[in-house]
């Protein structure tokens, strides 16, 4: 059996740290090839990747169009039993789409491979685990990278090209990108939160503060995205990004069960919330009992 994994790539760069953590997750499936939609240098970068027997490189594969990669895909499904992925925002647009194409199902946010045909994913809000077993004869899943080590940087694949597929579905018109100096909300190591509690947008700069003091990225609660004191891409929980750092600092978080699914496995959780009853410090490692607009800038200025 072999295993294609599809590699995220955000403008030149290969999201390294996201395909280290599948191709973990995947390997022990058998041989994997990793499918890098993008300039050379991406396709470089994931040929030291300890674990990947080949790279596949298109080099012009629509700017990353999901219908254009997922026909990619599907060309060359023939020789593979698994075709996986890391679960971004990227390769949920793509992966369901290339299950529909094959017809056969899709498997989201896999936390454990038992075998070929067997994973774990969790449900009720990673509440439970749900143990499944596909009878397709090919099987199609993206990777909950938070709960896998990442792979070496010791490897030396080759490369192969390949012929990207072009699609009459959609059409590239251009690319509008948000430059930050934070690190990725998936990948930091360090996360500071803000919730409903931060009150409004503007006061949302007490955790950009925080967060720049400590090196890290900036999440929040849903409540606080709905409530526009934050940008989606900030979301962390069920329906936003899953993270797993070294340290995640919640302010102004109840802790609702949804956020609890996207942040539970940090390492260590601070949280500071007025609420001495909030749910969040029945995770918290550590908590704070204060009003965050005291506790916060004081934090902030120690720091």
């Amino acid at each position: 059996m072999a295993v294609l994994l599809l590699a995220d790539v955000n403008g030149a760069q290969l999201a390294t740290d996201a395909v280290a953590k599948a191709l973990t997750a995947v390997k022990s499936l058998g041989e994997v090839h990793l499918l890098v939609a993008g300039p050379a240098s991406a396709a470089a970068e994931a040929a030291k990747l300890e674990g990947a027997a080949k790279v596949l490189h298109a080099e012009d594969a629509g700017h990353g169009l999901a219908e254009s990669l997922a026909d990619l895909i599907v060309s060359l499904a023939g020789g593979y039993s698994h075709i996986a992925a890391p679960a971004t925002a990227f390769s949920k647009n793509v992966l369901p789409r290339v299950a529909a194409l094959l017809d056969v199902m899709v498997l989201s946010d896999v936390t454990a491979v038992v075998d070929a045909d067997t994973f774990e994913r969790p449900i009720y809000a990673g509440n439970a685990i749900q143990t499944v077993k596909s009878g397709d004869a090919k099987k199609v899943f993206t990777v909950r990278t938070a709960a896998f080590a990442a792979a070496g940087n010791g490897g030396s694949a080759g490369v192969e090209a390949v012929a990207a597929k072009a699609s009459d579905l959609s059409a590239w018109v251009e690319d509008r990108v948000a430059a930050s100096d934070r690190p990725e909300l998936t990948s930091a190591k360090v996360v500071v939160s803000g919730g409903r509690g931060v009150g409004s947008k503007e006061s949302f700069d007490l955790i950009e503060k925080l967060a720049d003091k400590l090196g890290a990225a900036v999440g929040a609660s849903r409540a606080a995205v709905d409530s526009g004191y934050a940008p989606n891409d900030w979301q962390v929980g069920q329906t936003g990004k899953v993270v797993a750092p070294q340290l995640y600092v919640a302010v102004g978080i109840s802790g609702a069960i949804q956020h609890l699914a996207g942040m539970k496995d940090s390492k260590i959780i601070v949280a500071i919330n007025t609420d001495e009853e909030a749910p969040i410090f029945q995770v918290a490692d550590d908590g704070v009992v204060a009003d965050l607009f005291t506790a916060v800038p004081d934090l902030t200025g120690k720091l």
